[in-house]
């Protein structure tokens, strides 16, 4: 979009035409000593509070105040289905059918449990491949699987990486590294957002690939899941994970989600760690029969739901099934690109965003580089009552989420940033 304009009065004008302005109202926006809103830019770390999720988590310490063991079946929300509750929301998030979603763990225990199932080496097809610079969890958690399988864990890793003097992974060097190593490589595992750089990725490109060579393909979604649309299920990969509480708003820690292709949903060939809640529900609680799996990714639970925890994702994800996700991205492609057009105004030699520029090869996060800056100008910043993050060794990583943050926000985080810069 090019008719962008400087100055506030242009803020505060598409604010105010903001179709989606009043849901800001409906989150917990973190205040400075003086009671004012803090610009707050980091749901890609943190996502803030809906306000009706405390009445959300409230009904079910009410419920398991008064019915006990009970409120497993007499709960306003019977907490024996609640994650079912969470399904067809998810679904519609992340792009996949409702079969192939489930909340459970956390994000890097899916990630393991789903490399049990989609990580089978062999001597010869044993390796995995990452980017380089993948979310440390998911370097540490794919080198553990290389060990537990007995090989070793720098030799067996493949690395996707950026040319030199780049920031951006390119597809090319993906497809000479598969067309050189293919037939080595058994799982293709790659970060669907870039945490760093904010490069969403091409999956179904990635998935046809990694399937054209024989390799199996996960991803994980940690910074997608809320922000872009993923479309998990035409992508054709086999897995994936993600976590709830950056832009699906959870809370700190709070559980992941989990995807697997449909294609795999009654393979009861595949190895898999189980528990008795991935068994059949009409007879579950019988207690004395043989395993019998559940189809689907709901057949990759083990143990009964922490009703607490998906209490404060429903709070969430009824905000998303109200305001509709094909509304948020259109808000977020024209939030994130005024705030590139804001920071392109303090010039090339002061600043350099290393996020793609294409819209759609970033969700709302840009990742900020400013010149013969170090973590001093972050400390301004953060003083300055802007709330953002810093990676090592020299990027600024802001995130104007659709849900709660204006063109304002944008403007006066820009106008602060450059009264730091000329100081």
């Amino acid at each position: 979009m090019s008719n962008y304009k400087s100055g506030l009065d242009y803020a505060l004008k598409q604010d105010q035409n903001d179709a989606l302005k009043a849901y800001r109202n409906q989150f917990h926006i973190p205040k400075n000593k003086d009671g004012k809103d803090l610009i707050y830019m980091t749901g890609n770390s943190l996502g803030l509070q809906p306000k009706q999720t405390k009445a959300y988590v409230n009904q079910e310490l009410e419920d398991w105040a008064d019915f006990g063991v009970e409120g497993h079946f007499e709960a306003k929300n019977p907490w024996l289905r609640y994650h079912e509750f969470l399904t067809e929301s998810m679904a519609k998030v992340v792009g996949a059918k409702p079969i192939e979603v489930i909340v459970m763990n956390t994000l890097t225990a899916n990630l393991h449990f789903m490399m049990v199932s989609f990580y089978k080496p062999t001597k010869t097809r044993y390796k995995i491949l990452i980017e380089s610079d993948a979310f440390p969890s998911d370097k540490y958690a794919v080198e553990s699987q290389l060990r537990h399988h007995g090989f070793d864990d720098k030799e067996g890793l493949i690395l996707w990486k950026p040319r030199k003097d780049e920031d951006l992974l390119n597809y090319e060097d993906l497809e000479s590294i598969l067309e050189e190593h293919g037939n080595e490589i058994a799982l293709i595992m790659i970060g669907g957002v870039n945490y760093y750089t904010g490069q969403f990725l091409d999956l179904k490109r990635i998935t046809k690939l990694g399937h054209k060579h024989g390799c199996t393909v996960g991803f994980d979604c940690a910074h997608g899941a809320g922000n872009v649309q993923l479309n998990l299920h035409d992508s054709g990969a086999d897995f994936a994970a993600w976590c709830t509480y950056k832009y699906l708003n959870s809370g700190p820690g709070s559980l992941a989600g989990c995807f697997v292709h449909e294609r795999h949903a009654h393979r009861k060939d595949l190895n898999r760690f189980v528990g008795w809640w991935s068994h059949n529900k009409e007879t579950r609680f019988n207690m004395r029969g043989e395993f019998d799996q559940l189809p689907g990714a709901e057949g990759w639970q083990l143990s009964n739901p922490p009703i607490l925890s998906m209490a404060a994702i429903k709070a969430s994800l009824d905000v998303f099934d109200d305001v509709g996700f094909e509304k948020l991205i259109i808000k977020s492609k024209k939030l994130t690109g005024y705030f590139e057009f804001l920071l392109n105004q303090l010039g090339e030699d002061t600043i350099k965003i290393i996020t793609p520029r294409n819209p759609k090869e970033r969700g709302c996060q840009l990742s900020i580089q400013v010149k013969n800056a170090d973590k001093s100008l972050h400390a301004k910043l953060t003083e300055a009552g802007v709330i953002s993050d810093w990676r090592e060794p020299d990027v600024i990583r802001c995130a104007p989420v659709p849900f709660y943050n204006s063109f304002e926000d944008v403007y006066r985080l820009v106008d602060k940033l450059k009264d730091i810069i000329q100081e």
